[in-house]
């Protein structure tokens, strides 16, 4: 049977790697890092990022791109979203003709406001088939095999359904969309979302004020959603309410946990010095704003959260003004 890859070391892309060893297939787990490509050839156990998930012997990690993804009908992004395009290029020269690529970064092309299927396409023309998964699903929970779920989106039916069955466990559910966009942007605009729920923490507010936030974050969400071309139905579903959720509740979310940093008044530049991981939602935030602008759609959470990670806004400011803007009706 031809071997499956996974591109990206980090705690994502581990666990997929590890989900995907229950096929019986060869898989390939691709790191840009050769030091940590060789820790996880020597101790079975990504350390740095996921250290409780001890890879099954049938998972392969290399820092070789083209070895990793040589003949593999199924190639899974998970990357951060500013390495796709590069990665992207890459992919366009190495990927075996005919490979199903999925994307599972969630995230948006910062440059271009692009999602990252559309970068990913755009690189491999007709050489791929590029799909996109999303949902709500933390890493560590995931490799303790505790039940979770997933969306996998893509144009081509029979593609959607090929990749659902490749990663769908007896722990990890995968459901199949057309919605592309949805999938995708759901995924993506959440993540500000998460920084914003972890400002609420830091602050010291409560359940309503945490309410609050997600049924009104998720609105403005699907109207910019919707606008870019998104179901509103897959707002409702496991890539929109069930990974926001997820994320701005959980104390693993790394996006929830910069925010409540934040809250407590600590400065966006000493807390990204202090971290290797990504916190995708920053810049989704700025290249969210933008999108809405030329929709002409208004954000109000994200705008004011945008004041408080680039401009010095006190979080506290931002709240108050958040709850002081004209009174409206619910669905404006």
């Amino acid at each position: 049977m031809p071997p499956l890859a996974v591109v990206g070391a980090g705690s994502w892309g581990t666990a997929l790697a590890w989900l995907l060893a229950s096929s019986g297939r060869p898989v390939r787990l691709w790191g840009r890092d050769a030091t940590l490509v060789a820790e996880l050839r020597a101790a079975r156990v990504n350390r740095r990022y996921l250290p409780e998930a001890e890879l099954p012997a049938s998972v392969q990690p290399t820092a070789d791109l083209a070895a990793a993804v040589a003949h593999a009908e199924l190639v899974v992004v998970a990357v951060p979203s500013v390495g796709v395009p590069a990665l992207a290029t890459a992919l366009a020269t190495t990927v075996a003709p005919g490979a199903l690529v999925v994307s599972a970064t969630k995230g948006l092309d910062h440059q271009s406001g692009q999602r990252m299927t559309t970068v990913l396409a755009t690189a491999l023309g007709p050489r791929a088939t590029v799909a996109a998964l999303s949902g709500p699903n933390l890493a560590h929970e995931i490799v303790a095999g505790q039940p979770a779920a997933s969306v996998l989106a893509a144009g081509d039916p029979a593609a959607a359904e090929r990749a659902q069955r490749l990663l769908t466990t007896a722990t990890f559910r995968v459901y199949r969309s057309a919605d592309v966009a949805g999938v995708e942007l759901g995924g993506a605009l959440k993540n500000p979302l998460a920084i914003a729920a972890g400002i609420v923490d830091g602050l010291g507010f409560g359940d309503n004020t945490k309410a609050t936030l997600l049924t009104r974050g998720m609105h403005e969400v699907r109207r910019l959603g919707v606008a870019l071309g998104a179901d509103e139905r897959t707002f409702a579903g496991l890539c929109g309410l069930g990974d926001l959720l997820a994320t701005c509740q959980s104390r693993q979310s790394r996006n929830r946990n910069l925010g409540e940093q934040l809250g407590r008044g600590r400065a966006l530049a000493d807390l990204l010095a202090a971290t290797s991981q990504v916190a995708e939602g920053v810049p989704t935030c700025r290249t969210a704003l933008r999108l809405a602008a030329a929709q002409g759609i208004e954000m109000p959470i994200l705008s004011q959260l945008q004041e408080v990670l680039f401009a010095g806004k006190p979080a506290a400011a931002a709240a108050r003004d958040l709850m002081l803007r004209d009174v409206t009706e619910e669905w404006r």
